[in-house]
């Protein structure tokens, strides 16, 4: 697998906000959202190649038990599956952090963390518009990873009129629970991410949604293997 990092952190979005986990983060994305808060999964990938028992022996040696299979987009890895059936027997708890695009069917996750792109991710103006635009929304895999495994919503929310895009978007899955849709601040600095945060929880609020910080960025800044 191609890699970015592997480390031990607390998970900072979320369900399991504050609890200590360890983190795999894949390298490759077929997105490119201009936003993104790890551009060296993205727009410019890098990583090593490592083996399964490579992986193996750095999760063996957390004490987390918790795992965070991230990215990039994990599920583009065909060997996701065997990693997370060795991750299992070892009675680890999975979560898999997706932007909901892909399905990879037989990957073994507890919680599915799906983040969908709204058009406040699209990057205007460069050579990836149309293909991030194009890829960003797959009605069908969101219905398999939410019928499949437990999941949870994270929106990215930039300003207020992102909340209408986020009721469309829900209205075409009436089966979801809108008590595992989060609204999360954009940002990666505590200054723009701290006045989003009182009009989020009131709109939240509002609509039986919830909101989650980015507790890492508070604790650590937006920085790598944090």
């Amino acid at each position: 697998m191609w890699i970015s990092e592997v480390f031990e952190s607390v998970q900072g979005e979320g369900r399991y906000v504050g609890v200590p986990s360890g983190f795999l983060r894949t390298s490759g994305c077929n997105l490119r959202c201009v936003f993104c808060d790890t551009p060296y999964t993205s727009w410019t990938p890098e990583g090593s190649e490592q083996s399964l028992d490579q992986l193996l022996e750095q999760i063996d040696a957390m004490t987390a038990r918790h795992i965070v299979l991230t990215g990039g987009e994990p599920l583009l890895t065909p060997e996701m599956i065997p990693l997370t059936r060795e991750l299992k027997n070892r009675h680890l708890v999975i979560t898999i952090e997706t932007a909901g695009t892909v399905h990879r069917p037989e990957v073994i996750a507890d919680l599915m963390s799906i983040s969908p792109k709204l058009t406040n991710s699209i990057p205007y103006g460069t050579r990836w518009e149309q293909r991030h635009d194009n890829r960003r929304h797959r009605p069908d895999v969101i219905r398999q990873l939410t019928t499949e495994y437990d999941y949870q919503f994270k929106f990215v929310i930039d300003r207020i009129g992102d909340l209408d895009e986020v009721e469309r978007y829900l209205d075409e899955f009436p089966h979801l629970d809108s008590n595992k849709v989060y609204l999360m601040p954009q940002g990666i600095e505590m200054p723009v991410i701290q006045p989003k945060l009182p009009w989020l929880r009131e709109e939240a609020t509002r609509r039986g949604w919830q909101v989650t910080p980015r507790l890492h960025i508070e604790l650590f800044g937006n920085t790598r293997g944090t």
